[in-house]
């Protein structure tokens, strides 16, 4: 039986998904309803948007998921507003109902705060409202995403989230797409970059600098900082064939270089950051484990991550 998802309270999560097959089916149009749909969900969920990149048959999301104290009704009745309008049907019954009661009741305060506050219930209405979407422009019916989403639980430290937001942001990168992220329209680098200000908060929240001008250089940083001058894409990157050779031979590589590898560690980790931290989740949730292991701390296999550790110790096509 499959063990259910590890969930923290007041934690990070990088979440994927995929379309059935894999298949190419996400173009311009899909992928900026995904960012159109995005935002709206997250601030009705209370959800923090850290970045996210959306690829023709894929997407994934860096998320906080904030500890859920119980909301006023006003403030319920706001975020419902915000996400259905003040026409729809949830917001104008928990206004009659506020009128008619002085408060809204348990049953609707229920159907709306259940969607709040867990990452299972947003990318499941995120995932259901696009494919409606998806189904009626395309004329077609029955799935489109090949399983539930895949969520690996991420250290809200700098160093870890860092790390994550870079590859999430290199991922057209690393697709050929483009040499430079901020030329890639549907990452929250480039989001950023253009004056999104919820991107602009979520980055900045782990980054050192006071402005997002200094966030966003000291970011830059991190995504190029390769042979050359740091911080700018025009110079000779190593394609992937050869930063795979380098660390055959055991050469040193920088993070970025290291990042534009496919790492299913920071995908299907289960949990991925310090030693520590990977631990105290292991501890919490031992249950998902079998008998004889003894710690939950793995090394991220096949590249020199020594500043993280992994929950999930992936043998196979764990770097591609």
């Amino acid at each position: 039986m499959r063990k259910g998802r590890i969930k923290v309270e007041g934690a990070v999560y990088h979440c994927v998904s995929r379309t059935v097959g894999g298949q190419m089916l996400l173009d311009e149009a899909a992928k900026r309803k995904l960012v159109d749909l995005l935002f709206p969900l997250a601030r009705f969920c209370g959800v923090e948007v850290l970045t996210y990149c959306m690829m023709s048959n894929h997407f994934h999301l860096l998320v906080r998921i904030p500890t859920q104290g119980p909301l006023s009704d006003q403030t319920l009745l706001a975020r419902a507003e915000g996400f259905y309008g003040r026409d729809g049907l949830l917001p104008s019954l928990a206004r009659l109902e506020l009128q008619r009661s002085g408060r809204i009741g348990e049953h609707l305060r229920h159907t709306l705060s259940s969607r709040m506050g867990d990452v299972s219930a947003f990318m499941k209405e995120f995932k259901q409202r696009f494919s409606r979407w998806f189904n009626r422009q395309s004329d077609r019916f029955g799935t489109l995403w090949a399983e539930r989403f895949s969520s690996t639980l991420v250290e809200d430290t700098a160093q870890a989230l860092q790390t994550v937001a870079s590859y999430i942001d290199l991922n057209p990168v690393r697709a050929g797409l483009v040499a430079d992220p901020k030329d890639y329209r549907f990452c929250g680098y480039s989001a950023a970059l253009a004056g999104q200000a919820e991107v602009r908060r979520g980055l900045s929240s782990f980054l050192q600098g006071r402005s997002w001008t200094a966030a966003a250089a000291e970011y830059r940083r991190n995504l190029f900082m390769t042979a050359g001058v740091a911080g700018h894409s025009d110079k000779q990157a190593l394609d992937r064939e050869t930063i795979r050779a380098e660390l055959a031979r055991g050469g040193h590589l920088s993070l970025p270089e290291i990042l534009r590898l496919r790492l299913r560690h920071l995908t299907a980790g289960v949990a991925i950051g310090s030693r520590e931290f990977v631990n105290e989740v292991f501890r919490r949730h031992r249950s998902h484990f079998g008998p004889r292991r003894t710690d939950g701390a793995r090394p991220i296999r096949g590249v020199p991550l020594p500043h993280l550790k992994t929950l999930r110790d992936l043998r196979v096509r764990a770097v591609g």
